[in-house]
């Protein structure tokens, strides 16, 4: 029990330290990027690739919004054959960063998950979104690494234990996808609201 006790109090104080004006910024370059028709690429390694899997499934589908474009969100680590082909033929390290290299514009948006912020994979393809001007945000813990240093958006995790980073950067990608839902669907609300008075005022 004392464990499980730990674990969470330990977690409630790492979440009081995020900073939620940086997560506010990620959402609105979000929407941004969105209503500019830019592209967002996500990515990780292990367990932050299965989060950044997670983060391109959610925003894709669940932000949907009549009237709205859709989100052009693309996940660099769910091609298994171009990721093994770019592996052994140029090195894991190369493994996003090529992917990129085919895809990003400049205005793109290009997240990058790590625990560390150290993984050379997610260093370079975070050099190659630069080399295009796209615009880069970082998910680390730790001590932010490398990653940290490079991104225009720096959102740290202040956690030295990797389960906890782990879990703060699934429930952020939850916070920025709901956030998101909330927003379009105050707009709706407001939108209805407005033709209703304006049936009442002005008749059909």
């Amino acid at each position: 029990m004392e464990h499980i006790h730990n674990y969470i109090s330990i977690l409630q104080q790492t979440l009081d330290q995020l900073p939620r004006q940086l997560i506010a910024d990620v959402i609105e370059i979000l929407n941004q990027a969105r209503l500019q028709g830019k592209q967002v690429f996500i990515m990780g390694n292990g367990g932050s690739a299965s989060t950044a899997s997670h983060f391109v499934c959610d925003l894709a589908k669940n932000t949907r919004g009549e009237s709205l474009p859709h989100f052009r969100v693309i996940g660099l680590t769910d091609n298994m054959a171009l990721i093994s082909a770019y592996a052994n033929d140029e090195g894991y390290e190369n493994v996003f960063s090529q992917q990129l290299a085919n895809l990003v514009n400049p205005g793109d948006v290009v997240i990058a998950i790590s625990a560390s912020g150290n993984s050379k994979n997610v260093i370079n393809a975070i050099e190659e979104a630069r080399r295009h001007e796209a615009m880069t945000i970082g998910f680390t813990g730790f001590d932010g690494g490398r990653l940290g240093q490079i991104v225009d958006v720096h959102i740290h995790v202040k956690s030295m234990i990797i389960e906890h980073v782990e879990d703060i950067h699934l429930m952020l990608e939850h916070m920025i996808v709901k956030t998101i839902k909330e927003q379009i669907q105050q707009v709706a609300n407001l939108t209805t609201t407005v033709t209703q008075l304006s049936t009442i005022v002005f008749g059909d």
